[in-house]
């Protein structure tokens, strides 16, 4: 009997991202954005076998969790007074939003003292990182897929700051991403809930609050602005109500509290200055007001190079619509506004790291350096963080790679899609 035979697809037809695979070639895999994801699959099952490892082979080491543990013991107690919250590294100094996760942590690991269950917690809260941030490296397709290793595999600081000291600065970086990811989805409402939510565990988010009070103006005006601030605002409110009822004042001054002096012997950044000058006031206020002038100067020149300038961005009732924003625009914007803060940061500790981690490769392939300078910097900022305690050379060193890449992002001009609507057309930032 003959064989019927089989209609073939048209060869216009589309293809899904299952279909490319048996065509990928070695060289797409290492450099090709497109397939970013292939890399991050695999980097994140190898993960999975290294965060094991790490916390069943390597020594915890307390620093910040009995101190977090006690801080929430006495909200548990039914002290809502700020003042009065305290653990054994001093007062409580982190708003609402920490409370409570830490709250969770404090019931889940039996009061804190069950570290091992603490350790595989922060386990699970690295690995749901991970997909959040390869989502916003695939959705930029910036980077290629070979800088995955680094930004996993590559970093034992990174590991230990998740699951062998349990900090919280990688909570308030899990919210942060997870609230990029819904701005680059232009689910904005959603992105600005969580990025209040990323603040309420810790202020260093507030990094990034210029450039996001930027593309809100950008992508609504000014009156359409105002509700998405409101968000941000109200789940501030309401996550600190118990506190504010028994003492507002005294919730405000800790939990947004700016002007705390830091240690010396903990600094990872100015560690080739005399201590007399690391701790003097006028050094303090310059290094803030270089870090005005620096986010002026980008939002001027750089980040909102749309026709009218910073008057586009005012009160106009007769622009309903305004712009769209591509991944690139948000994401590089974003990290930059951050970037900018950590190069100017008056103390770095062991822990900011995760601040600024995950952003740096990205960071770096938005300037027009060569890939070796490029993965020359990442590996001298990770020795430099790797380098415990600091020397003069390690923090003189990450000034260095800090002011490079400064320079990088303010040399390179990219076009983006920065549109106003309904027409497409490109515009420089």
């Amino acid at each position: 009997m003959p064989q019927r035979k089989t209609k073939k697809p048209p060869s216009n037809a589309p293809q899904g991202i299952f279909d490319k695979i048996p065509n990928i070639k070695i060289q797409d895999l290492v450099f090709d954005p497109e397939y970013l994801w292939i890399i991050a699959c695999l980097l994140f099952i190898g993960e999975i076998i290294i965060n094991v490892f790490i916390i069943n082979r390597v020594k915890y080491t307390e620093i910040d969790w009995e101190a977090y543990m006690s801080e929430v013991e006495g909200v548990v107690n039914g002290t809502y007074d700020y003042l009065l919250l305290k653990g054994g590294t001093g007062p409580l100094v982190y708003p609402a939003g920490f409370v409570y996760i830490y709250m969770a942590f404090y019931y889940i690991t039996d009061k804190g003292t069950d570290i091992r269950l603490a350790q595989y917690l922060f386990g699970v809260l690295y690995l749901a990182t991970l997909p959040l941030v390869f989502r916003i490296f695939q959705k930029t397709k910036k980077v290629p897929p070979y800088v995955m290793f680094f930004v996993c595999c590559a970093s034992y600081r990174i590991h230990s700051i998740y699951v062998l000291r349990l900090f919280n600065d990688p909570v308030a970086m899990f919210f942060f991403y997870l609230a990029t990811n819904f701005f680059i989805d232009r689910s904005w409402n959603w992105g600005c809930f969580w990025f209040s939510i990323a603040v309420s565990v810790k202020m260093n988010v507030l990094l990034f609050s210029p450039a996001l009070l930027l593309l809100l103006l950008t992508e609504f005006g000014f009156w359409r602005t105002i509700p998405r601030l409101a968000i941000c605002a109200i789940v501030q409110v309401v996550l600190a109500i118990p506190f504010l009822l028994e003492n507002p004042v005294g919730y405000i001054l800790r939990a947004f509290e700016l002007s705390r002096q830091f240690f010396y012997i903990w600094t990872v950044n100015w560690r080739c200055l005399p201590e007399e000058i690391f701790l003097n006031r006028y050094f303090q206020a310059s290094l803030l007001a270089l870090h005005i002038i620096l986010i002026v100067l980008f939002t001027l020149r750089r980040w909102n190079r749309r026709s009218g300038g910073l008057q586009a961005l005012l009160p106009n009732p007769s622009l309903p619509e305004r712009s769209v924003l591509d991944a690139n625009y948000i994401v590089k914007t974003l990290y930059t506004s951050n970037f900018i803060g950590i190069a100017f940061s008056r103390t770095l500790h062991t822990q900011f790291y995760v601040w600024y981690f995950h952003t740096l490769p990205y960071l770096l392939w938005c300037t027009d350096l060569i890939s070796p300078v490029r993965l020359l910097i990442l590996g001298l900022i990770e020795l430099c963080w790797n380098t415990y305690p600091s020397t003069s050379g390690s923090s003189a060193t990450l000034h260095v790679c800090h002011f490079i890449l400064l320079v990088g992002l303010w040399l390179k001009k990219d076009y983006v899609k920065v549109t106003d609507a309904p027409k497409d057309k490109g515009k420089e930032i």
